[in-house]
């Protein structure tokens, strides 16, 4: 099939003709091809799966476990090995509390992470669980080499982001990957800025643990997303939201558990929107992933330098090594102000403040302006949106500097 080009992409998103929208970091706006398949659920098969032998039910339960096999043949991985989840958050909470920890055992996390990646586990220090925190550079990037000296008979996990959701910076997850295999650790990445910018083959990673929201990247929608979890780790890993579905059989004593990965997805599940979310890594795959990587990667470095070359203006990171993300900020004006400039002045959206990663924003010394202004892309942007926003940054620049 024809490759999806970006005008084509555009014409799917009606809300790019009112906005110039600039926080795909934060969320993407879902396109058409993925409504609709959402739509044709609630119009003409809204059951619930898994709970009934009529054909509407099984032809949900179909629809259902269809989506959950294109995200499997997406990141390389089998069927079973994908836990659906309502975002990354959940994805990571899942291994947090599910993992056996034992007093003494000791985590791996760089000071750069989201909140996401960061809080599960400095909430088990509370269990008598060590955490060893692994300083980036000033470029926001963790050495892979500081991950092994970190490294000893108590390192249960190690953790790490892909892509920084404030920075941008890539972190070198495969070389880690290698350092937990060797080491017998535990491997978990959050690649939730990652997932649908750039190839992500879980295999690769040789991650035990991959978290992924549904509505960034991939183009999906809100309150989707999922873990994935290599097979043999999962029959280790503990279900902590026990109920509907997530059994085979219950007595008054005890329970057996469902194989995995239902024993994870207590509950109904958002099925529509699973559903879209199957529609969505379709659509990434139409418009094929190595286009979005190099058009993503050439609006960055275009938008850095642009931002960067004003005379009171910083730039975070390093442009040579950060992802669909630029995170800047004009001297003397607070990062929110910023925000709400643009978006009056040319309708652009981007995002400001703290960015959910309080440690990495004072890692890179922006604390001071209230955070960062942080400006993401995907495919559906274009040069032209990007030079409006380098041009009403510089009218905004030049003003403060007045």
């Amino acid at each position: 099939m024809e490759n999806i080009q970006n005008k084509e992409i555009r014409a799917d998103i009606p809300l790019l003709n009112e906005i110039i929208y600039l926080d795909a970091a934060s969320t993407t706006p879902t396109p058409e091809p993925v409504i609709n398949a959402m739509v044709d659920y609630f119009r003409n098969f809204n059951a619930n799966t898994g709970r009934g032998a009529y054909k509407t039910a099984v032809k949900s339960t179909v629809a259902f476990d269809n989506a959950r096999g294109k995200i499997a043949n997406f990141i390389n991985c089998v069927s079973n090995e994908v836990i659906f989840t309502k975002n990354t958050t959940e994805a990571i909470n899942i291994v947090a509390n599910g993992i056996e920890f034992k007093k003494g055992d000791s985590i791996i996390v760089p000071n750069i992470e989201h909140h996401s990646n960061f809080l599960p586990w400095l909430n088990l220090k509370k269990h008598g669980i060590n955490l060893k925190i692994i300083k980036a550079n000033k470029y926001g990037v963790i050495d892979s080499s500081d991950v092994e000296k970190a490294l000893d008979d108590t390192t249960k996990l190690i953790t790490t982001t892909h892509v920084s959701n404030s920075i941008g910076s890539c972190q070198p997850i495969y070389e880690i990957g290698d350092i937990a295999e060797a080491n017998d650790a535990l491997y978990m990445v959050d690649a939730a800025q990652s997932a649908g910018h750039m190839k992500l083959d879980v295999k690769e990673t040789k991650a035990d643990f991959v978290a992924v929201p549904g509505h960034k990247g991939l183009l999906g929608p809100v309150g989707t997303g999922f873990l994935y979890c290599k097979s043999d780790i999962a029959e280790q890993l503990k279900p902590i939201n026990l109920g509907g579905g997530t059994v085979s059989d219950v007595s008054e004593d005890d329970f057996k558990l469902e194989p995995v990965p239902a024993r994870f997805e207590g509950g109904t599940q958002n099925i529509a929107g699973i559903i879209g979310l199957g529609s969505a890594v379709d659509y990434i795959e139409r418009i094929g992933i190595e286009n979005i990587e190099k058009h993503s990667m050439k609006l960055t470095k275009y938008m850095y330098e642009g931002i960067n070359n004003m005379d009171n203006t910083i730039c975070y990171g390093d442009p040579e090594n950060i992802h669909g993300i630029v995170a800047f900020n004009i001297d003397g004006m607070n990062s929110h102000d910023v925000a709400k400039i643009l978006d009056e002045l040319k309708n652009i959206c981007v995002r400001s403040g703290y960015h959910c990663a309080i440690p990495a924003i004072k890692h890179v010394g922006a604390d001071a302006l209230g955070g960062t202004v942080r400006a993401s892309v995907h495919y559906y942007n274009t040069k032209e949106e990007i030079d409006i926003l380098i041009e009403t940054v510089n009218e905004v620049s030049r003003f403060a500097g007045a």
